[in-house]
């Protein structure tokens, strides 16, 4: 039975500005199979085990969210993302969680897939 996430992936028709947008919100690259096909996954913090697979050289879905709703991610730093978001002009949308408190944040990757960010209900906004 079902245990643990292990992956996400999502499809891009450009490769370093989807690693330039997940590398600033703190995922890095790391080691991948030597696949026939260019893409990159991606690590965070200390693991040793990659969260988001990303593959290039594919056409992408229309529309490119196909059934997948969004992938969220646990984060700190709630102001520097949004100052960083605000600075690329890239739009999101800011939530509180009714009862806990947590801050959602919401936004577009450079390909579409909808990206959650959770926030600890102590950072300020």
């Amino acid at each position: 039975m079902i245990h643990d996430m292990n992956h996400f992936t999502v499809l891009t028709d450009d490769l370093d500005r989807t690693l330039a947008f997940y590398g600033r919100l703190g995922l890095r690259p790391g080691p991948r199979p030597p696949f026939d096909f260019p893409g990159a996954w991606l690590y965070a913090g200390n693991s040793n085990r990659a969260i988001l697979h990303v593959i290039a050289g594919r056409p992408l879905p229309s529309p490119p969210a196909g059934v997948l709703d969004h992938m969220a991610f646990s984060a700190r730093g709630l102001k520097d993302v949004k100052a960083w978001l605000e600075a690329e002009g890239v739009p999101y949308d800011l939530r509180r969680l009714p009862g806990s408190g947590l801050w959602q944040l919401f936004c577009h990757d450079p390909s579409g897939a909808t990206v959650e960010l959770d926030f600890e209900a102590t950072e300020g906004a």
